[in-house]
């Protein structure tokens, strides 16, 4: 995780090629500006290590991480090649001083594809397999998927990102967990 911070930070602030302002969408009009959202923002933190806190088996778990790595390695080379911010939105950041540290923090840049999306919808692939492996309930599956939502929904509602980059985040989050759980079911892995 400390490489991968040292990475982002580094591409955040040193864009080498122009940045592209991704626009406002209706979505993000009709959701506007929520504060009460960034506990729902940090939870992201507390969703991805569940999933691989339930995986059992060795293999499985550091295939996990490869895909992660593989996450990352995306979004980040993304960010490189296409450096993306969101709009400055007409909100005075000292009246909101929590989410003030989180926009000192992580700034407006590496927008699109929107990496916070992207691994809540990994995880929340992860989750739904897991969970049908332990014959969970459906309330407890859809909880699984609310959660995700909600975190999508905070990206938005906190300003950190616009519609656009969760489609694109969610995309990029679909397509590596498909292909890291087709890989398992290739290479011999039950219940894929």
């Amino acid at each position: 995780m400390m490489v991968f911070f040292t990475v982002y930070f580094w591409v955040l602030n040193h864009p080498q090629f122009p940045v592209t302002i991704i626009p406002f969408t209706a979505v993000d009009r009709w959701i506007g500006f929520q504060p009460a959202a960034l506990p729902l923002y940090f939870s992201l933190w507390l969703y991805v290590s569940l999933a691989p806190a339930l995986v059992i088996d060795r293999r499985e778990l550091w295939s996990m991480a490869v895909a992660w790595v593989a996450l990352s390695a995306v979004g980040l080379g993304i960010f490189f090649f296409w450096p993306t911010a969101v709009p400055a939105p007409d909100i005075d950041w000292s009246q909101h001083q929590s989410i003030a540290w989180l926009k000192s923090t992580d700034a407006a840049g590496n927008a699109c594809p929107s990496l916070h999306v992207a691994f809540a919808v990994f995880s929340a692939v992860w989750f739904e397999r897991l969970l049908r492996q332990m014959n969970a309930s459906r309330s407890a599956r859809m909880l699984n998927w609310l959660w995700c939502v909600g975190i999508l929904y905070s990206t938005i509602a906190t300003r950190q990102h616009v519609a656009l980059d969760v489609l694109a985040g969610t995309v990029l989050g679909v397509i590596v967990a498909g292909v890291h759980l087709r890989w398992l079911r290739r290479s011999g892995e039950p219940n894929c």
